[in-house]
């Protein structure tokens, strides 16, 4: 009996989704929990899984449409089994309109002698990787196409191909690296089978949708075109030793060309023939195209905001080829490097001037853009934070030298042993976590429609991250259960997966009160905007050294060099007065300045 998969809940106050890619088509078997598709929400960008083991009968939303929670995406059921409505073909072809073709030819699934024909003629017309009639217009492969690698991202580069025509791959196996302006990554192959046709050339630029290559069915490879036809072709060697530059500009039709000439109808050696003849290719680029001059728009971004000299990086990559961490590695040397200069009394006079100089200038600059839909989103949240309640925020100064000496007598014993930094933050939560255990008002949420308030039972503490695409805000649940060891491991995970889009859906929702370290930028406070329906929000400021006024039991009053901090907490002050956030800040304040933190 089919079984239909719909849009689960995914987030607090998540109404809707946008699919963003179909990991699944119409015909394809999944298991259970077998991710189906990729959604988006102003939250959280997740995979839905298939809830039962079958056949996607029919897909019910396309790419890039965008549908409310509850609504169906698809139906899964037994192969051959109808999915209960008449009109499955037409919704067959929203789904795979990436490759128009293919879906006009499935038709034609009931002459399978007749459709495997062309695909034996496509191969013969031309040796270019770039054959128009290619093998994905019937039923003698899979086309693989260039996905939606993120939002606003309309195009990609194809920096290298893993796979050669004649390799066999494995579902999910990586076919090919793309880079675009926002990430680097590696496409999979949709299906088991041989790699058939490459469309696109490294170092191509191509558009989201545009058909990358072929792969069919194992096995399928040896039998048709491309074994037979790769023979006649010995003439494709002689141009490449006298001309270098085209058959540099053929690499993906070279490597496979020179496979069959041991013997056509012995397809296992296309692979070992491969990449001798891409060894050298590799090389070569490592030498000449490469270098600091063959980078990534994402790479050059880094570059340019680091101020870093590309000429003077050594990549890491195949080939010699620049990378991110390349050039994040050189940027922090180039810093230790400032810090060395302006320590030495000698150099301290002449860098400064040339320091000075390398002002790094935004890309962005000058630009004009859309809105992302996250952006959009927060912009959205913000402004009805602001007018569904009546904002305050309170500022105290709190002096965290004592925990400034137990960190740095514990730093490095507490990061072998627990995996993660030893920051201020874990005692900031924990401090946060203990004043609302005292204070509920400040751990509450207002529902204006009821005219209720909810005192919740559990500290759900809601972390701000600061993400490529915008503001997101993990949650860290039953914080109030965890002590230093645990807020620090917690947090650094959170952070790190939400950075990456691996953040779960149910790890966005739940909060019950934030906390937004603005100070690990270097601000010393600010008045953060309510996460609604939260009632306190509390900023983090910079710690710094400054010298204050203290008591001291010998000397009295005398001023002393301290490391201090500025906390700043909003509220809601529909439930919340000025004199419970005093209270609850000066709860917090004494739980710092007593510094008795098991770590």
């Amino acid at each position: 009996m089919p079984t239909s998969v719909s849009l689960p809940a995914l987030g607090e106050s998540v109404t809707e989704g946008t699919v963003t890619r179909w990991l699944k088509q119409v015909g394809d078997t999944v298991a259970v929990d077998e991710p189906l598709l990729e959604v988006s929400t102003d939250k959280v960008d997740t995979e839905i899984p298939s809830p039962v083991a079958g056949t996607v009968l029919e897909i019910k939303a396309a790419e890039d449409e965008t549908v409310e929670v509850g609504a169906e995406l698809a139906v899964i059921g037994d192969a051959g089994e109808s999915s209960g409505t008449p009109a499955a073909p037409a919704q067959e072809a929203p789904a795979q309109e990436a490759a128009a073709e293919q879906a006009q030819a499935a038709p034609a699934q009931e002459a399978p002698a007749q459709a495997e024909a062309p695909a034996q003629e496509a191969p013969a017309e031309t040796a270019a990787p770039r054959a128009e009639a290619a093998p994905s217009s019937n039923g003698s492969g899979t086309s693989v196409t260039l996905p939606a690698l993120g939002e606003s991202v309309t195009e990609g580069t194809v920096t290298r191909w893993l796979k050669q025509v004649g390799d066999a791959v494995a579902v999910d196996e990586p076919l090919l690296e793309v880079s675009t302006d926002k990430v680097d990554t590696e496409i999979p192959s949709p299906i088991a089978g041989t790699l058939l046709e490459i469309k696109v050339a490294e170092d191509e630029t191509v558009g989201v949708g545009a058909e990358l290559a072929v792969v069919g069915a194992a096995g399928s490879a040896p039998s048709s075109a491309p074994a037979p036809e790769k023979p006649a072709e010995p003439k494709q060697e002689a141009p490449a030793a006298q001309a270098p530059t085209p058959a540099r500009q053929q690499a993906p039709a070279a490597a496979p060309a020179r496979a069959p000439q041991t013997a056509p109808t012995q397809a296992p050696k296309a692979p070992q023939s491969a990449p001798p003849a891409q060894a050298p290719a590799a090389s070569s680029n490592g030498s000449s195209s490469e270098g600091p001059n063959y980078v990534t728009p994402l790479v050059r971004k880094l570059a340019g905001e680091n101020g870093v000299d590309l000429g003077s990086v050594q990549g890491t990559g195949v080939g010699g080829r620049i990378r991110k961490q390349d050039v994040l590695a050189a940027a922090e040397a180039k810093k230790a490097a400032a810090s060395a200069a302006a320590a030495a009394p000698a150099a301290a006079a002449s860098p400064a001037p040339a320091a000075a100089k390398a002002v790094p200038v935004s890309p962005l600059r000058g630009t004009t853009e859309k809105m992302s839909r996250i952006r959009k989103a927060i912009a959205s949240h913000m402004v009805n934070s602001l007018h569904v309640s009546a904002q305050l925020t309170t500022v105290v100064e709190v002096d965290v030298t004592e925990i400034a000496k137990l960190r740095q007598a514990k730093k490095a014993e507490f990061e072998a042993r627990e995996g993660v930094k030893l920051s201020f933050l874990p005692f900031f939560a924990q401090a946060a976590v203990d004043a609302l255990k005292q204070y509920p008002k400040l751990n509450a949420s207002i529902d204006s429609e009821k005219d209720e308030v909810t005192y919740h039972a559990a500290e759900h503490l809601g972390i701000a991250v600061d993400a490529e695409k915008g503001l997101m805000v993990p949650v860290v649940h039953n914080a109030g259960d965890l002590n230093i060891a645990g807020l620090a491991k917690k947090i650094a995970d959170l952070a790190d997966r939400t950075r990456n889009n691996k953040v779960l859906p149910d790890e966005m929702a739940g909060g019950t009160f934030t906390i937004t370290n603005t100070g690990s930028r270097g601000a010393l406070f600010d008045t953060p905007i309510l996460n609604q329906p939260q009632v306190g929000m509390l900023g983090t400021g910079a710690v710094v050294k400054r010298p204050v006024v203290i008591t001291h039991p010998e000397l009295g009053e005398t001023i002393a060099i301290r490391q201090m901090v500025y906390l700043a907490l909003t509220y809601d002050h529909r439930l919340v007065d000025g004199a419970d956030a005093a209270r609850y800040l000066t709860a917090v304040k004494t739980r710092l300045e007593e510094a008795q933190f098991d770590v």
